[in-house]
């Protein structure tokens, strides 16, 4: 089976991860902080700060601009459930705007039609390594003064008029062990505001300004030496890593020949591909069950990226979100299929993959 998912870890990493295990110093320390500023100099923005996980990155930068209970949060419901889940975190309302149909990304013309008096920031995901629509987005917060915060979890590397993503609003990275680079677990708040950089480091360490003075209430969801290590090796290898995901797109862009299946297509910038999403339409030849059924039996891995919007999880329909909200979103939920495109894909795992989707028939 050619897998959906594949993180690049080499011998550099090891070493890398052993070194700070031979050190004795493992947690929070002088790793981090070099990763902090090596991945920040990389987005082209003043301050990193490193944290747990793509979650806590979420939650703690909402916290840092100061949403609160009664606040609405205007997101996309085309999403994983973490990007509206940091919205309830701080008591504030998820707000779901729909989607273009061609990027999956949020919309802004629904966007403008979302926006009330208790609207407070906007939370744009740069989906599947695509970046979403910057430009139109940033003057609707301008407009209205909203807070922009840029949920890249899938899109590092990404640009948007040759700035890279998370340099507009406030960036929020995961580095999950399949993302376009991996510290196993992990996270990142990037910005230029001094002032929620600081907040999100108290934030991130029980309120703590320094040993035993704490200034506010805040979490533990540090980030670790042994995982900044790691990072700061992947991070090398990002553009390496990024450019092998981009022919790989190229190559299937140029090879697929079925009726019925959209390919995806760069529309606002530079594409890195965290998935390569196939759209069945309505004179594909299977149902998307067949279709996964049928390349799984060929031995390729296959996912749907995904399969209800947010407000049609359990968890949200208890709060009182109903169907019919985001129909571009619903109908994208039903129709949308992942392939593999990550870096250590081969030349014969690319052809493999080509020759049985152009079989179908």
């Amino acid at each position: 089976m050619i897998p959906i998912a594949k993180p690049v870890i080499g011998d550099e990493e090891i070493h890398a991860v052993v070194e700070v295990l031979k050190s004795g110093m493992i947690v929070q320390g002088k790793k981090v902080e070099e990763f902090e500023r090596r991945f920040a100099d990389y987005i082209g923005v003043s301050y990193g700060v490193a944290v747990a996980n793509g979650t806590a990155a979420l939650d703690i930068a909402l916290k840092a601009c100061g949403v609160k209970e009664g606040d609405e949060v205007i997101t996309t419901p085309f999403t994983f459930i973490a990007t509206a889940n940091a919205i309830l975190f701080q008591r504030a309302k998820p707000v779901f705007a729909d989607i273009e149909e061609d990027s999956y990304n949020i919309n802004p013309d629904d966007v403008l039609e979302k926006i009330s008096h208790r609207t407070k920031a906007i939370v744009g995901v740069h989906l599947f390594g695509q970046p979403f629509n910057v430009k139109a987005i940033l003057e609707i917060c301008e407009d209205h003064k909203l807070i922009l915060i840029e949920d890249c979890a899938q899109a590092h590397g990404a640009e948007f008029g040759g700035r890279k993503v998370g340099s507009f609003g406030i960036g929020c990275f995961s580095f999950y062990a399949t993302k376009n680079m991996t510290t196993a677990e992990g996270g990142m708040i990037t910005c230029n505001d001094e002032i929620v950089a600081e907040r999100s480091r108290l934030l991130r360490s029980h309120g703590e300004s320094k040993k035993y003075q704490h200034e506010i209430l805040g979490y533990n969801m540090r980030m670790t030496d042994i995982q900044a290590a790691m990072g700061l090796v992947q991070l090398e290898k990002l553009e390496w890593m990024n450019e092998r995901r981009r022919k790989n797109a190229e190559f299937y862009n140029r090879r697929i020949k079925v009726d019925g299946l959209r390919k995806p297509k760069e529309k606002y910038g530079r594409h890195v591909y965290h998935q390569y999403v196939l759209y069945l339409e309505d004179d594909f030849p299977l149902s998307r069950e067949e279709f996964s059924k049928y390349l799984s039996e060929r031995g390729v891995g296959n996912a749907i990226h995904y399969p209800k919007p947010v407000y049609l999880q359990p968890l949200y329909r208890k709060l009182g979100y109903k169907e019919g909200l985001c129909p571009v979103a619903e109908e994208a939920a039903k129709r949308v299929m992942s392939i593999p495109v990550h870096p250590l894909l081969t030349r014969e795992d690319l052809e493999h993959i080509v020759r049985t989707i152009n079989e179908v028939i």
